[in-house]
């Protein structure tokens, strides 16, 4: 019998092209990853990856397996879905991934009233600026910063999400308020990562707004690089550097004001998205539905 955490695994592996990109997103070790495809090989007495030095292509035999492991996770979940809501109420277990700043601030926000209102509703929040397989019940469902690619996905908006700069008032007493986008030359800037894929793109469009002479080397500079939303909010809050953020983050943060309000970074659209499998599932939807009323209710999107 085929161990499913091997086929997962390996999904993971196909997805990725190489053990250390799905290394990275499954949170193990590069070396554990290649044991348990060299194991799942042996008990398949087959070899499931052509190994070169750009990377892994699937054999014949790799394919096969793949296809066969995308339509387990369908029924597995068709089945999850139909087992666990057998009563004509929302019940069971809800795995959520969505981005670390969208699900660390906003979304634990709403939560204690979400179980409050569906008691019988247990959630998991994968919190990553990586995408998680929804085919592969890698999660049940997903909030995305940007319209899934991903086949065979039912998708529904939910917000438009602005960004502008921000800093705190222990910054600004520090530090002065820049009055014109020349003037960031002269402040402390928190990025996104530079070494990181951000969850949308152009997060650091706060380094393209200023004014500079590449001639005489007077350029932008980060004082701090984050590889997630929350990290750099927080290092703003702590009077770190003046930040690029979403509107949606600075409702739970007082002692944060906006700077430079006639410029705004790149809006993106925030979609809930969850596989067809899953489009009759009771807990699913209330989930969805309280979401939207939560966007609903703010006047911030």
């Amino acid at each position: 019998m085929l161990d499913w955490d091997r086929v997962r695994i390996f999904h993971a592996v196909a997805q990725a092209g190489s053990f250390t990109r799905a290394a990275d997103r499954l949170g193990l070790s590069q070396s554990a990853i290649s044991r348990q495809i060299g194991a799942l090989e042996e008990d398949l007495h087959t070899p499931l990856f052509h190994r070169h030095a750009r990377g892994l292509l699937l054999t014949e035999q790799g394919e096969i397996l793949l296809q066969a492991a995308n339509e387990v996770a369908r029924r597995i979940a068709s089945v999850e879905s139909t087992l666990g809501e057998v009563r004509n109420t929302a019940s069971g277990h809800l795995r959520v991934n969505t981005t670390v700043g969208m699900g660390s601030v906003w979304l634990t926000s709403h939560l204690a009233e979400f179980f409050d209102r569906y008691p019988e509703i247990t959630v998991s929040l994968v919190v990553t600026d990586q995408e998680l397989d929804l085919a592969m019940r890698e999660a049940d469902v997903a909030v995305r910063l940007q319209r899934p690619t991903q086949a065979d996905l039912i998708q529904r908006r939910l917000m438009t999400v602005h960004t502008h700069i921000y800093g705190s008032d222990a910054y600004f007493e520090r530090h002065g308020v820049p009055e014109t986008p020349a003037d960031l030359l002269r402040h402390r800037l928190v990025i996104y990562g530079e070494t990181h894929q951000p969850p949308v793109a152009s997060l650091n469009w706060i380094m393209e707004v200023c004014p500079w002479d590449e001639h005489d080397g007077d350029r932008p500079k980060a004082a701090l690089c984050v590889n997630n939303v929350y990290g750099m909010l927080r290092a703003c809050e702590r009077g770190l550097g003046l930040a690029s953020l979403p509107d949606y983050l600075i409702a739970l943060s007082p002692n944060l004001r906006q700077v430079l309000s006639d410029l705004e970074g790149p809006t993106f659209t925030a979609y809930f998205v969850y596989p067809e499998e899953l489009r009759t599932s009771k807990r699913v939807a209330v989930f969805r539905d309280f979401l939207l009323e939560k966007v609903k209710a703010h006047a911030i999107w």
